[in-house]
Formats: structure tokens, sequence, C-alpha cells
């Protein structure tokens, strides 16, 4: 065990604020919390690194945080209250201190949240971007570690009497923010950010706006809904090229629980050009609020609370409040017509209840329906031209059976006489006209035939169509496929199978993977399925000097502390180096999912 009284004196002294303990590290500082002297409150201290404090930037920097962030007051942002003065030999920011713990830890417990709320965070995070967008600054760095959760336990007794919410997120950490209204430190071209969360524009060092906040925070949306973020790869080069292509799985492939609905407004806050993204924080916000009152789950803090509260309890609940929900709004837009948003809200209630009798005929019968529905439309087409040559045929036949009319005699005149008396007629030299009965039958006008009309048979439904569906997996290899829930067989990227036009859906699966369960839509056309399985976590136990950080060499932007850390995995193991940032010591481990590696440092 550390002496207190020793560990006490390593900690830095400043003149106007007491330092109790450290709390946080980062890239650029070390965050303590302490006392203010002068009055008596709690505040968080970040320090600078000591091999950053002589550097002009850094110092220019954190001034600029001081001066971006000290005018803006929202309560979902953390408050600035002092600065050091550039004669001071340690360079500091003095911030509100929240008790709570960051986003980043909560999804390292929890994986992926609820969609809903995962947006109900979201929308918190937008009302204070919309603030710093409306007084000119930009975050430029949006990522869980940068924001803070207090969750405040129940008042012992029962229900609150004061309606007020127990669960406080706030922003931090505009370090690198740049105002909009003057030149910041970033004009030598200099690319800042953490390269996942960054958007296109920020690393080829083009013009940055609030749009880049929306795809920051579209990045940060994603990963808590699905548990991984959009943009991988081994190393901060693979995941910038990732980034500047745009390519990533959309949410719903990935964890079909999501839905269509979530995974579009996810798709427009990460469109490549920053035009196709929302114009504005409250935009994004407005699209999240309604799509959450549409479901029943407004406001949002509330359910975030009970979540906090009792995760595994609200979730046991929540799934079939959701998948009711769903139900209702599918079949008022199965009646409205809206076959599309009837469809996307069916496919997400029976990604959540798989097993639903009920969801299961209905999401059938809309397959059957939009495949009958095709097949008419093609047999109308084919009536429609038959009807087309019919008319026209009957009209040229008529044109052929017309009779020609005679032709006028025309009588050219020899010799010029004058009329003359008729001569008179004998009556019995006058012709007789005798018309039969069967004759005069036979010239009088048909009567015009009643026909029988002709029954309309429908055609039957159209068979099924055989289509392939080509895998590309993560992992790429060592998983299974069970196609609607039939016996599983082995698969790889690249593999494909054969399926009918009608819906369907695949369950992944690995030894040590989380399962994944994908609803594949009706249709005739082959199709490329991107699914990413979650592999099950390794956990790291570092035995080392309390204080020091690691890092994690192959993943730069990973750092881990003294004790038990989670590491995720892509792979069923990975081999990792892991540096002591303080003295540069390194020790290699090989990670594997679902199992505990001790690593251990000198002391």
């Amino acid at each position: 065990m550390v002496d207190a009284g020793a560990w006490a004196g390593r900690l830095p002294q400043l003149a106007k604020y007491e330092i109790r303990e450290e709390i946080g590290r980062g890239g650029m500082a070390t965050v303590y919390r302490a006392v203010d002297k002068r009055l008596g409150r709690e505040v968080a201290v970040k320090l600078i690194h000591p091999h950053l404090r002589d550097s002009a930037e850094v110092a220019s920097r954190f001034q600029t945080e001081a001066t971006a962030v000290a005018k803006l007051r929202h309560p979902n942002i953390v408050e600035v209250y002092d600065v050091s003065s550039a004669d001071e030999p340690q360079q500091y920011l003095v911030v509100e201190l929240v008790r709570g713990t960051t986003l980043r830890r909560i999804l390292q417990q929890h994986d992926a949240l609820p969609a809903e709320i995962a947006a109900g965070l979201a929308v918190v995070l937008l009302d204070a971007l919309q603030h710093a967008h409306s007084s000119g600054v930009v975050h430029r760095d949006i990522k869980p570690e940068n924001v803070l959760v207090e969750h405040r336990p129940p008042v012992a007794g029962g229900d609150r009497q004061d309606g007020a919410c127990r669960v406080t997120v706030k922003l931090t950490d505009f370090g690198i923010a740049k105002l909009l209204d003057a030149q910041g430190v970033t004009s030598t071209g200099q690319v800042l950010g953490s390269p996942a969360h960054m958007s296109p524009e920020q690393i080829e060092g083009g013009e940055v706006d609030a749009r880049a906040d929306i795809f920051g925070l579209g990045v940060l949306f994603y990963e808590c809904l699905v548990g991984h973020l959009p943009f991988e790869g081994a190393n901060p080069a693979q995941v910038l090229r990732r980034v500047l292509d745009g390519q990533y799985p959309a949410a719903q492939h990935v964890r079909p629980t999501v839905g269509a609905r979530w995974s579009a407004i996810v798709d427009q806050a990460l469109a490549h050009s920053r035009e196709d993204r929302f114009g504005s924080a409250s935009a994004m916000r407005e699209a999240l609020v309604r799509e959450l009152a549409r479901l029943g789950f407004w406001p949002s803090l509330p359910e975030v609370e009970a979540w906090l509260d009792d995760p595994a309890g609200y979730v046991a609940a929540y799934r079939p409040r959701l998948v009711e929900r769903l139900r209702e709004r599918a079949d008022e837009g199965r009646k409205r017509g809206d076959s599309l948003g009837a469809a996307a809200d069916y496919n997400r209630a029976l990604a959540n209840a798989p097993g639903d009798p009920q969801l299961l005929r209905m999401v059938a019968r809309m397959s059957l329906a939009e495949a009958w529905g095709r097949a008419m439309g093609r047999l109308g087409l084919a009536l429609a031209a038959l009807v087309v040559t019919a008319v026209v045929g009957v009209g040229l036949a008529r044109l052929r059976r017309a009779p020609t009319p005679p032709r006028p005699a025309v009588v050219v005149p020899t010799s010029v006489s004058l009329p003359q008396a008729p001569e008179p007629v004998d009556p019995s030299a006058a012709p007789t006209l005798a018309i039969t009965a069967a004759e005069a039958a036979s010239a009088a006008p048909e009567p015009a035939l009643r026909r029988r009309p002709r029954e309309v048979v429908a055609p039957p439904p159209p068979h099924p169509v055989d289509r392939q569906l080509t895998l590309d997996l993560t992992p790429p290899m060592g998983l299974t496929v069970a196609v609607d829930d039939q016996p599983a067989r082995s698969v790889s990227t690249g593999d494909e199978l054969t399926v009918d036009s009608r819906a369907h859906v695949l369950s992944f699966a690995c030894s040590v993977c989380s399962p994944v369960r994908l609803a594949i839509a009706p249709g005739e056309k082959e199709q490329t399925v991107v699914v990413a399985v979650p592999v099950m976590p390794a956990t790291l136990v570092i035995d080392g000097r309390l204080g020091s950080t690691y890092q994690v060499v192959q993943h730069p932007e990973l750092l881990v502390r003294v004790g038990v850390n989670s590491v995720a995995l892509k792979s069923a193991f990975e081999r990792i180096t892991i540096r002591e940032m303080e003295t540069g010591a390194s020790l290699a481990v090989r990670l594997e999912a679902g199992k505990t590696i001790r690593a251990a440092f000198p002391p």
C-alpha cells in the first residue's frame, strides 16, 4: 500500500488551490480534484503535462480554451472558473467539478446502449452544442471521453418530491475549439482532434464550422447505438482514410434492434459532404425528439435516469414496451398507406421480439403483399399494352371493311338538245318486285347479342425467386450463421448465401462473440450483407505504479491504468505491447476474448 503522506507529497503545489487527488489524465493535461483556498469550493484543475509546459503553441491553446468557454453559460457545458497567468510556473485551467463518470466508462461497462437512451443523451449534447455554436464556438473533439455524466442516487424513503432529475450530462474539454470570429491556433494547418471522431473537412485541413460537430456527434451516437465506432482501423492512418472514404456499416445492419429510423438519422449526421448533414445542432435535435416522442420516450432524461438506476431491470421492461409501441405505429402507417414506414417499424419490432408469431405473420403478409403488388403492376402493364393493340386492330379492320363510295359519272355532252316530254309508261310492262319472308328476315338488322360477362381469374401469387447474399463480416472468419433459426453453418467473408425473395432473419455467432440477429428485407436483388459481430472484450489487469499511465502501442489512442481495464477486440485474440508513458518501459502480452490477462510492471 502506498503511504498517503508520501503520495500527497508528489502532488503539484499551487498558490490559490490545494490539490487533493488525481482524477483523470489526457494527452495534454492531468486533471486533479482541488479546493479553492479563497472560496472554499471544490474545483477541477487541468494541469499541462511537464513536457508541454514550455510550448508556446500549447500555452496559446490553453488560453484559447479559457477564452472560448468562459463566455458559455449553459447547464450542459462545464463552466470555466479561472486560468493561470503567463508568469506562473505551472500552466493550468480551473473548471467546474463534476462528480460522475465519463460516457466512455459507461460504454465500457454496457457495450451498446438502448437506442432511445442513446438518443436521449444525444439530445442533451445537441442542446449544449447549439448554445456553443450560437456563441461562435466549435468544439471540434466530440467523443465519449469528453462527456461527463453525474448520476445521483435516489433519495431514501421513496419518490422525489421536487421532481428534479438526478442525472446531469455535461460537455467538457473545449481545448481545441476554434473561434469562428477570430483566427485560432490551428491556422498553421495542424489537424487537431481524435481521428475516429473527426470530420472529413477537419482531416483535410479545410474550413471547419458547426457541421463538424454534427459529424462528431453522429460518430458518438453511432458508437452508443452499436457498441463500436463507425470508422475503425489498425492505426490512426487507416482510421483517417476510412473517414475520408466515407464507408461504414449502417447501424441497423450491425445491430438490427436499432431500426431503420435511428440509422437514417445517424447516416445524415455522418454524411461525407457537410452540405448533406443536418444544417444545425437544433435541426438534428428536432429529428431525435420527433422520433422519441413518436415512440413515447419523451421527455428523455427521466428515461436515462431510470436506466442508470437499474440497467438490467430497465431493459427487461423496455423491450416489450418498445415492441408494442412499434406495432401500434406500424399499424397506423399501414392504414395511411405508408408501407415503407410500416415495414421499418415492423422489422425493428421483430428484431426486438424475434419469436413473436404475430409480428412474423405481419412481416410475411407485407412481404407477400409487396411481391403481389409488383406482380400485379407487371400484369397491369401487359393488359394495358394488349388493350391498346386490340383497339388499334379493330380500328384498322373497320377501315378495311368500309364500302367505297361510288364515283360520280362524268358526262361529256356532244350536242345540245331541248328537253322532250317523257313517253307514257305501260303499267303492264312494269317489272314486279317480289320479296319473300325469308329474304325480308335476312334483310332486317341483326339484334344485339347478349354476351355473358367474362370472369376475371386472378393469377396465382408469384413463386419466390432465389437471390444471393454476399457476406462482409467482422471478424472475417470463425463465425456461424443460421437462416430463420435453421441449423447454423460456418461462414467467412466473401461467402454467399442463397435465399428466396421473402423476408429472412440471419443469426450470426461465434464462440467468443455476442450474437447478432439481422433482418433481411424482402426483394429479388442480390446484395452485400455487412455485419460486425462484437467480440467479447478482454480484461487486462495492470500491476504497476499507482498514478502511472500506460499506452497500447498498436492503438495509441487507448490508455489504460493500474488495475482492471476492459479492452475491445476485433478477433479472438490480439498481441499488443503496453508502454508505461512515464518511464518508457514496455511489456508484450496476448489478449484473449472473454479472458483475464495480467501485465506486471516493476513497482
